[in-house]
């Protein structure tokens, strides 16, 4: 069933008013859905999910009747903050849009000393803005409760500070202690209300950076023993954390 996000104003007595001229052509053109097809609407504001079935369908707006409410179920328990350091070319796009299948709650672009990428002001916004959009699409696609934000780009100082408020910070870096330090680390998210994770460019991070994140906190990770693409370091931290972390539906 396909899934999109409404506001709470959308919902008016026992029908989802659809008005969002985007979805409407989706649903209208796109997937060509007909009157009496079902449609889930999320309300994240509400944590509710709205099955509904369609009854009127114009350019302008979409209407369905309500038929079942659930509470929203498509989220881990624990909100996890990916700190993604910049890396070349449309990689990002990728990332954004695997960390949102994956679970991850927020994405924050990071530049850090061995970017290579180099964002201006007015470049960063466009970016942030298309990065928000791919961030939305993949929440629809994986059926996410909530579409994760993703952050204006952030120094390395700036995304220190920022994850100071979680509760428990991880950073992979490849002169970390052995795998089973790593994987008790892991293992002890469960419990935690936050957690971050902090990527780096395709240079990896510099010796004091990382000390910098130990010095709030963080504990440095191995991911095994081979080098990872930084687009393949955040995915199988987060593939292993979703799947340590997703309960069981009722």
């Amino acid at each position: 069933m396909y899934q999109f996000f409404i506001k709470p104003e959308n919902i008016i007595d026992s029908e989802v008013v659809l008005t969002d001229l985007t979805d409407i052509n989706h649903i209208k053109n796109v997937l060509r859905m007909r009157i009496g097809e079902k449609v889930t609407f999320c309300c994240s504001d509400l944590e509710k999910d709205y099955i509904c079935s369609i009854n009127q369908l114009t350019d302008e707006e979409i209407r369905a009747s309500i038929e079942d409410i659930n509470g929203i179920s498509g989220e881990l328990p624990v909100r996890i903050v990916l700190f993604q350091g910049l890396p070349k070319s449309d990689k990002m796009e990728l990332i954004i849009q695997k960390a949102v299948e994956l679970g991850a709650a927020e994405i924050v672009p990071v530049a850090t000393k061995r970017c290579v990428v180099k964002l201006d002001e007015k470049k960063a916004v466009k970016k942030v803005l298309r990065w928000n959009e791919i961030a939305k699409s993949a929440a629809k696609q994986s059926k996410r409760s909530r579409i994760p934000e993703v952050k204006d780009v952030m120094t390395y100082g700036e995304a220190l500070h920022y994850a100071r408020a979680l509760s428990m910070i991880l950073i992979p870096y490849e002169d970390a202690k052995g795998i089973s330090h790593s994987r008790k680390l892991v293992e002890s998210v469960k419990g935690k209300e936050s957690l971050g994770i902090f990527i780096g460019p395709e240079g990896g991070f510099e010796e004091k950076e990382v000390d910098q994140a130990r010095e709030i906190g963080a504990h440095p990770i191995t991911l095994g023993h081979r080098i990872l693409r930084t687009e393949t370091a955040g995915m199988t931290l987060l593939s292993i954390l979703m799947f340590m972390l997703d309960e069981d539906g009722e």
